[in-house]
């Protein structure tokens, strides 16, 4: 990628991305995101910022490039659900969305293989900070 700002994941999310990673051919959209993890920075949930794109997640952000801001729910691919606004962290923009802080931004290539830039305005909702959340 162009750039890459820092990145926080909890264990509990690497471990669960790292089977998934594990359970698709290697390449494409599991190379995309194993690659995010590795540059990543882990913590225990309960030490992740608030402001930060955990799995569940739902998120505000905006293309750069147009303007246009989005907000989704990044999930595990058998979630997806694009009506719902539901974006599999594998699709483009949910693995290089996982991990940013508020504020931030990355430039990721697309499937027009054109790069966009997409900066993070708002973690609406994330689970770890949600206090009648009591599963991590």
């Amino acid at each position: 990628m162009n750039e890459s700002p820092s990145i926080v994941v909890t264990d509990a999310d690497l471990e669960r991305l790292e089977n998934l990673i594990a359970s698709r051919k290697r390449g494409g959209e599991a190379a995309a995101l194993a690659a995010e993890l590795e540059r990543a920075t882990v913590v225990d949930a309960d030490e992740i910022g608030r402001g930060v794109v955990t799995m569940n997640s739902v998120v505000e952000f905006e293309d750069e490039e147009t303007g246009e801001r989005q907000e989704v729910t990044l999930v595990y691919p058998h979630q997806a659900d694009v009506e719902r606004r539901r974006i599999s962290v594998l699709a483009p923009v949910g693995a290089a969305l996982l991990g940013l802080s508020r504020g931030q931004s990355i430039t990721w290539p697309v499937p027009s293989g054109r790069p966009r830039r997409f900066r993070l305005v708002d973690v609406v909702f994330q689970p770890e900070s949600d206090s009648s959340n009591t599963a991590t």
